[in-house]
């Protein structure tokens, strides 16, 4: 498509990116097909083609965001279907984000969303904050009839109990059970380690016990994603910048053969490390070799010799497969073999490319939207009657756990149960 950035918004890093993806989109519509909220909805402003569009003017203007813009924008969920569809490469993850983050510098949005949106930014990256926040909802979630929007959404989607913190919390280095064969990182995140601390837990004893040595260093944290996806590029940075730093410090001592990530909407964020620093003369490099070394747990795991250890019941496994590791890492076999090979009977849900809804903070900034995909993935994981679901993100799992009944586990547990593990609590 033509666009018509002057030299001066060309001179800038991140308006040259923006003009060189807008140029290579030709309109075909091909992305409509696949969008989420475009076949919710039906409006093409809420289609990647529309967005792209609007953020085309957007930024070729200069001038602040338009309101009309930025409630579709918020409405794209970044669930990258639309870049599996895509048949002229558009990056539109890139795009987008510095359209969130075009949106975030120049429109002014209305005091309870700044509020909203600021508290998210500051309690999800941090655990310790995090379980605060959910012991006063779940206190409060009693009063969640006489609340309505994103408050109730808040409160529907706290869980019923908390999970007790890991007892490997703190310990820097799991050796091998057996002589070491490789050692990796192992990133613990922020959300996930309290609202399911097990999925860590079983990441650990499934690899120490192949052969794999883990490390956890003190300083790394959240990838950044959940600051990103808001806009706020700098606190993003800030998160960012920890993990390379000690993943580098890693890398630069004993040395990594891979960084595993079981929390995949983190691992498309981190494997774009190098993007992210492109412009930074000091990390740069660091970035790209840690981008380089990001491993989903399943994506490492097909590189181990597995042996299944357990006799385990015949269970029908319904796999979800998130958006940000079939779209965003193109990881999309793995998981299913990996499941297969441990005699689990893996079925593929209809409509997989669609978004379950939850998308990081989604289901909290829009939660309308976010529940009618969630109860569409819901009325189609039913429809293959299975025994549990599995899914290697753990936004995906709260958001499917929430709408049924079924067990919703993470693919990692399963295959720390089949190589010699605990069942599942989930499974009880």
């Amino acid at each position: 498509m033509k666009t018509e950035f002057s030299l001066a918004q060309l001179a800038d890093p991140k308006f040259s990116r923006s003009n060189d993806i807008l140029r290579n989109c030709v309109h075909c519509g091909f992305c409509t097909a696949t969008c989420p909220t475009y076949t919710e909805l039906g409006d093409e402003r809420d289609s990647p083609r529309g967005r792209i569009y609007m953020i085309q003017q957007m930024l070729e203007s200069g001038e602040p965001a338009p309101s009309s813009t930025v409630t579709h924008i918020d409405r794209c969920l970044s669930c990258l279907s639309c870049m599996t569809t895509c048949p002229s490469g558009v990056h539109y993850m890139h795009l987008v984000d510095h359209a969130r983050q075009y949106i975030e510098e120049t429109h002014t949005r209305p005091l309870f969303d700044r509020m909203l949106r600021g508290v998210l930014g500051v309690i999800l990256p941090r655990p310790n904050l995090f379980r605060l926040a959910l012991v006063g909802a779940l206190l409060a979630r009693p009063l969640k009839l006489l609340t309505t929007g994103r408050i109730r959404a808040m409160l529907e989607m706290a869980p019923s109990r908390l999970e007790p913190p890991s007892a490997l919390d703190g310990i820097p280095v799991h050796p091998a059970e057996t002589s070491r064969k490789k050692r990796v990182a192992l990133m613990t995140g922020c959300a996930q380690k309290v609202l399911a601390p097990d999925i860590n837990d079983a990441t650990v004893r499934f690899l120490t016990r192949h052969g794999v040595e883990v490390v956890i260093p003190k300083q790394a944290g959240c990838c950044g994603a959940l600051p990103l996806h808001m806009g706020k590029e700098g606190g993003a940075l800030d998160l960012a910048r920890e993990n390379v730093l000690a993943w580098s410090s890693e890398l630069e001592g004993e040395g990594l053969d891979a960084i595993i990530i079981n929390t995949s909407g983190c691992g498309t964020t981190v494997k774009d490390y190098g993007h992210l620093f492109e412009e930074d003369d000091v990390l740069s490099e660091k970035a790209k070799a840690v981008a380089g070394l990001a491993c989903d747990i399943t994506e490492f795991a097909v590189t181990l010799d597995l042996q299944k250890r357990a006799e385990l019941p015949s269970l029908k496994v319904a796999y979800h497969s998130a958006c940000s590791l079939q779209h965003g890492q193109k990881i999309k076999q793995e998981p299913k073999s990996l499941l297969s090979a441990m005699d689990f009977n893996v079925t593929d849900i209809p409509e997989s490319h669609i978004c379950c809804g939850s998308a990081g903070t989604y289901n909290l900034l829009q939660p309308e939207l976010s529940g009618k995909l969630k109860n569409r993935k819901v009325k189609n994981i039913a429809s293959t009657n299975p025994d549990i679901v599995a899914a290697g993100n753990i936004g995906c799992m709260a958001q499917i756990a929430s709408g049924m009944d079924l067990p919703v586990v993470h693919t990692v547990q399963l295959l720390d149960w089949a190589t010699g593990g605990p069942k599942p609590d989930q499974l009880s």
